[in-house]
């Protein structure tokens, strides 16, 4: 068996955005005893990563170490067609990535006890990202 749905996610900015509960409530009581669910984001600047949930001071590292590894305003970025934002958000969307596959277990989500579906917008501006999922049982 194998199903489809899309969920949208806005976004204020730049950010991580927890979308776990979003992801199950769009199955309801679709999810199979035993499966895999998998998450594409259908954008290059975005990405979707599985994080710590819990504490705000993981993200808040996270957010910290990968402006770091890709900030805004070098000299040498070339694309920046919309903004200064433009190169940066896909480089680390290129780095964290745009799809992740979930086990599914006991008809929900088999996540560890401290993890989390996080959107990562990478945009300074508000964006309405679409993740579509498929789950294979």
């Amino acid at each position: 068996m194998q199903l489809s749905r899309e969920i949208a996610v806005p976004t204020q900015g730049k950010g991580l955005y927890e979308i776990t509960s979003s992801v199950s409530f769009a199955w309801g009581n679709d999810f199979p005893s035993q499966g895999l669910l998998h998450l594409f984001l259908r954008h290059t600047s975005a990405s979707l990563i599985i994080q710590e949930n819990a504490a705000p001071e993981a993200r808040m590292d996270l957010e910290t170490f990968m402006e770091r590894l890709a900030p805004q305003g070098e000299a040498w970025h070339q694309h920046t067609d919309e903004g200064p934002d433009d190169s940066p958000s896909h480089m680390r969307s290129a780095i964290t990535g745009c799809s992740l596959w979930v086990p599914v277990s006991a008809g929900r989500l088999h996540l560890g006890t401290w993890q989390g579906i996080f959107l990562w917008e990478h945009r300074d501006r508000p964006h309405q990202r679409n993740v579509w999922m498929t789950l294979v049982n």
